[in-house]
């Protein structure tokens, strides 16, 4: 048994953790609130905990600099490789607790039992911190329970702390589909907090060399359906601001609360300095003076940038020399089309670093960046903050699909200012209406009925509008159904697994139905949906 967790245990604990991942990767996957076949949590937090361990192995031989510990340097790499790996919202949340952890246990010269319950805490606080609208059962009630029982253990026994908090996560896990009706509704536990548990557990086996006995929670019974969405941004505000600031803990901690008030995704992030430091400010809001205002009073605020969602006008910017479009591509096909409009393409599901990367690669000082999905969102904007360390300016726009991001590429325009560029781009994805087609991945209640592992779903918006058990004539009522509400313009893109001629009856379909609306199709290549749906 350790008294203390010096950078060995540290080693340890991230390739048991890792280890413990991949073994549960696929169960991890499959704890996913919707029936279509892209669940990936498990398959996106061992990525990125990979990236750690790889920064930790290629740094194995480095002694620390200046005045850090050597298990706060081990700390600090593991949670850098994470950032820079991170893949989904699970990954990017993940990285900030690895991070918080870091910037706690590795400021002091032995972590035992009451520092690791302090690092937990910090954990706990720099994860949400990280997420635009904290939700309760998810990983973020997960990790919040074992940084409760662990300062409750109140004791220097580093065993007992580590124990307490992995047996309150599992207990915290149990409790979430109590907390999110979706989970609730799909009869399972949340999978980012079933992966923290198991990181947790592999925590636990390096400190006392036993490793816990813990059965998977057993899923709650299904109750009726209701209707559930994909977690998104919220639309109540027309506004993203982003600033960074030189100020001192103190006053951005009372920014923190003018912010909040005045809208939601407040996001802040600071470089870990304890006098006056540079953090990373992110919010969502109509009033956008006051928002910056607010950072007026709270230090210097610098490199502003301001997003319009809705109809209104952008505070006035210089133009800069340079500028780029970064999209993450599903499929060979899109990403061929996404290139013949000039964009610098990355493969689907990248990482914070891959991301990164391809921004610095295009060389141009402002970029825009399209993820074409939820979770790569959260990814996009862990990169653009890095990103912007470096003096590039990156704005993203929140596109959740390939059809989207051809509507904001058609309209780009380099004579205009790289922000009216962005708010011209933003309005041209946010009026693009799209669904994606596929088979249900297992059984499951949805807002539509019921469906059966085989059975054709068509999501309109992220959310299941059409059950059925034929795949062209499920793809011919959603374009039916979304052509009623109005369009001229439709875009089908196919997938891999699209059957011969597919594409050509919808075309006909339309062409019949609706003779004046205009269809473009093109192969995409996507995997899990045979058929991309854009109306405009």
């Amino acid at each position: 048994m350790l008294d203390t967790l010096d950078a060995a245990a540290v080693r340890r604990w991230c390739a048991d953790g890792l280890a413990a991942l991949k073994r549960h990767q696929t169960e991890i996957d499959q704890l996913n609130v919707y029936p279509v076949p892209d669940g990936d949590t498990g398959t996106n937090m061992v990525l990125t905990l990979t990236s750690a361990q790889q920064a930790l192995a290629m740094d194995l031989d480095t002694l620390p600099d200046g005045e850090a510990t050597p298990h706060g340097h081990a700390l600090r790499l593991m949670a850098r490789g994470a950032l820079l790996g991170a893949r989904g919202n699970s990954g990017v949340i993940l990285s900030q607790i690895l991070r918080g952890f870091a910037d706690a246990a590795g400021a002091v010269p032995a972590v035992r039992g009451r520092a690791l319950a302090s690092a937990l805490g910090d954990a706990t606080a720099a994860a949400y911190r990280a997420v635009t609208r904290p939700v309760e059962g998810t990983l973020l009630s997960v990790v919040a329970a074992a940084a409760t029982a662990a300062e409750q253990a109140d004791t220097d026994d580093l065993c007992a702390v580590a124990g307490a908090a992995a047996q309150e996560a599992a207990a915290a896990l149990a409790r979430t589909p109590g907390q999110l009706p979706e989970l609730a509704r799909a009869g399972v536990v949340d999978a980012g907090g079933r992966g923290l548990c198991l990181l947790l557990d592999a925590l636990v086996e390096v400190v006392t060399g036993e490793r816990p006995a813990r059965p998977v929670p057993a899923p709650r019974a299904v109750v009726p359906p209701a209707t559930a969405v994909r977690e998104t941004g919220s639309d109540r505000y027309a506004y993203e601001v982003q600033f960074l600031l030189d100020a001192e803990p103190v006053a951005v901690d009372r920014m923190r609360g003018v912010l909040d008030a005045l809208g939601d995704s407040v996001v802040i992030v600071g470089d870990g300095a304890a006098d006056v430091g540079t953090w990373n400010v992110h919010v969502h809001v109509n009033d956008v003076g006051a928002a910056i205002e607010a950072g007026v009073v709270a230090g210097r605020p610098h490199r502003i940038s301001v997003t319009r969602f809705a109809d209104q006008t952008a505070p006035p910017a210089p133009v800069t020399d340079g500028r780029a479009a970064v999209v993450v591509a599903p499929g060979a096909g899109i990403a061929e089309l996404f290139r013949g409009e000039g964009a610098t393409v990355v493969p689907g599901n990248p990482s914070t670093g891959e991301l990164l990367d391809a921004i610095r690669a295009t060389g141009a000082a402002r970029v825009v960046v399209l993820p074409n999905d939820g979770n790569t969102e959260a990814v996009a904007s862990a990169a653009a903050k890095e990103a912007h360390r470096l003096g590039v300016k990156v704005s993203v726009v929140p596109t959740r699909s390939p059809v989207q991001a051809l509507a904001a590429l058609a309209v780009r325009d380099p004579g205009r200012r790289f922000e009216d560029d962005v708010i011209a781009m933003a309005e041209a994805a946010g009026a693009c209406r799209y669904a994606e087609v596929c088979h249900a991945g297992r059984a499951a209640l949805t807002v539509a009925g019921p469906c059966a592992p085989g059975d054709v779903l068509a999501l309109v918006e992220g959310e299941v509008h059409l059950i059925g058990a034929d795949l062209v004539g499920t793809c011919v009522a959603v374009v039916d159904r979304m052509l009623g509400g109005g369009g001229e313009l439709v875009t089908l893109i196919s997938g891999a697994d699209a059957p011969a001629g597919l594409v050509e009856a919808v075309r006909a379909h339309v062409g019949s139905r609706w003779p004046f609306v205009e269809v473009h199709a093109y192969p995409g290549g996507q995997p899990h949906y045979p058929l991309l749906v854009g109306v405009e």
